[in-house]
């Protein structure tokens, strides 16, 4: 037997089955539910409501084999066999993320061909995979961003047992997931929930569709289907953490805002489970409300996306200075994130044109709070052609960069193929199959692009097959000359982090930092990182007296009584006396 039970709270519903319709009992809280025996697992069904004959899905759907659009599949949790019962769980602090699409990972894009890979992770020393959005989408493939059904994996990336069949997979290898989860707006094809019930607020909307209704009427039953929505993932997915999609988009008036009722929900999950879950905010807001503890009257996030990092690495390493890097790139930009984490503190901000953020107390919160990358898939997919650093730096500032990221008191995060300097783009790509949407966004990225100087002819086209098969990896790229040495690096910055508590002491107000004409020098307790940035050799005071080089990133570096010598583009970690 299945109860069948959906949320209508101001229309009439019933059950297709079999190719009929059931009238269901609406309770006084709006659902409405029926018990039918003998649809157990494998069932399709869907719902009709009154002002159409078609079908929709179930907005609590487990299971759309079939596509968005498609009939909904009964789903038991209960029937998967886990073998990760000796899982206990991977903590954000100490960690090392690791950011992956699932569609262009590998040449076949799903769930199991990702498995085959997992042994190349567990070697390179991450902790956590980070899969970008799963939930299922409109279309064969796509960034994730679009979803609309916010409980069922991808079918295409091979549904639910799929995704477990991953887990179970990264755990036994020693490694966390991270699902990246969407909650701010629905995806523009698909999306029949706001149909059954006000999903969607009818105070405005963001740069991606309609807001989600946090604090209107009815907003009860829309906040539970948020927070239902992130414990299944946790709970009956086993997935470690949940990076939660731009949440300065949430428009939530409430007493107790959403973030911190899912923070609350999440630590009694977690206790329950006995193994630690996080999470993550992409916030664009730079403000530590959001991972400042709940009993400091904070929200009680686990950590958050810090972009000034990524900007002022960025922008020095490169020298781009176009829109939002425009105040990063100086040295004295570079301090103030690797002591503070933010740039903008309540400081002005050329590209908003006021003043943005809030400073970070160094003292109270720590630095794994923070998760910092070179590159994202943000950072790299919305450049206009999604070009790599790999295609723009020296194999040599590559280096500095990965040093003084995997050396940082952040908590660090690579891209897929950063750790082997991929030289392929990680592109915008789309499969809408409605024509006008198609179109509608093609042409809208060509605009965006052609605004800032590009050629539209330049800007490849989001609903274009190859678009989306040149940003797959080439793993056969990894073991070739360049890409190989760029591997083990990554490899022994990971095992040095993990061996030196110094490196990986999250405490802000313990970095050090000091500066000259094209380098910069952190210092982490007894550990010392010096960079010379520039083309041509240069002696760098390291305030202490080195005892031995732990690593550097090119011969001849020559130690000296308190000072390095470098030569050009070079990065090296020392133990001081």
């Amino acid at each position: 037997m299945t109860l069948f039970e959906v949320w209508v709270p101001e229309k009439t519903v019933k059950l297709r089955l079999d190719g009929g319709d059931r009238d269901m009992e609406r309770g006084d809280d709006g659902w409405w539910r029926l018990d039918v025996p003998g649809a157990g697992p494998g069932t399709d069904y869907a719902y009709v409501l009154p002002d159409g004959d078609s079908p929709l899905p179930d907005p609590r759907s487990r299971w759309q084999p079939e596509g968005v659009h498609g009939p909904s599949r009964v789903y038991d949790h209960a029937e998967f066999s886990w073998t990760d019962s000796a899982w206990t769980g991977r903590q954000l602090p100490g960690a090392v993320l690791y950011e992956l699409h699932v569609g262009t990972f590998t040449p076949e894009g799903t769930f199991d061909a990702a498995i085959e890979r997992l042994d190349h992770l567990a070697e390179l020393g991450v902790d956590l995979v980070e899969l970008l959005p799963v939930n299922a989408f409109n279309g064969e493939y796509n960034w994730g961003y679009d979803g609309v059904c916010w409980y069922a994996p991808h079918e295409g990336y091979g549904g639910p047992d799929g995704l477990k069949r991953f887990v179970d997979a990264a755990h036994a290898r020693g490694l966390g997931v991270v699902l990246d989860v969407v909650y701010n707006h629905f995806g523009p094809s698909g999306a029949y929930a706001p149909m059954f019930a006000p999903y969607l607020s009818a105070a405005g909307s963001n740069p991606w569709g309609a807001s989600v209704n946090l604090d209107g009427p009815l907003s009860g039953e829309v906040r539970r289907y948020i927070i239902d929505s992130v414990l299944g993932w946790l709970r009956d997915y086993h997935v470690d953490g949940l990076r939660l999609d731009a949440v300065h988009a949430l428009v939530d008036h409430n007493a107790v805002h959403l973030l911190e009722q899912l923070a609350t929900e999440v630590e009694s999950l977690s206790t329950h489970l006995g193994r630690p879950l996080s999470l993550i905010a992409e916030s664009d807001l730079n403000d530590p409300t959001l991972i400042t503890p709940r009993e400091a009257n904070g929200y009680g996030l686990h950590a958050q996306w810090d972009d000034d990092v990524h900007h002022a690495l960025h922008a020095l390493l490169t020298g781009e200075r176009q829109g939002y890097y425009g105040d990063f790139g100086s040295l004295d930009c570079l301090e103030t994130v690797l002591t503070g984490a933010f740039f903008h503190a309540n400081t002005w901000s050329s590209f908003r044109r006021r003043l943005h953020g809030r400073p970070v107390d160094g003292a109270r919160i720590p630095g794994h709070r923070f998760v910092a990358y070179l590159q994202n898939h943000d950072q790299i997919g919305n450049r206009a052609i999604g070009d790599r650093l790999s295609a723009t730096l020296s194999p040599g500032l590559l280096r500095v960069g990965a040093t003084l990221l995997l050396t940082s008191p952040f908590t660090p995060m690579l891209f897929m193929g950063e750790e082997w300097a991929a030289g392929n783009p990680w592109q915008f790509f789309t499969s809408h199959p409605e024509p006008e949407l198609a179109e509608a966004v093609r042409n809208g990225r060509r605009r965006e692009f052609a605004s800032h100087g590009w050629a539209e002819a330049e800007v490849p086209d989001p609903q274009d097959r190859a678009t989306f098969e040149r940003s797959k990896l080439d793993w056969a790229e990894r073991d070739k000359p360049g890409h190989a040495e760029m591997l083990e690096l990554h490899k022994r910055l990971i095992a040095l982090r993990r061996a030196h508590a110094d490196l990986s002491d999250p405490r802000l107000d313990r970095v050090e930092v000091w500066h000259g004409d094209q380098h910069v020098v952190m210092r982490r307790g007894r550990c010392v990182v010096a960079a010379n940035l520039a083309p041509v050799p240069q002696t760098v005071s390291l305030r202490s007296v080195p005892s031995k080089v732990l690593l550097a990133t090119e011969q001849g570096v020559v130690l000296q009584r308190d000072r390095v010598e470098l030569p050009p583009e070079t990065a090296v970690v020392v133990l001081a006396r």
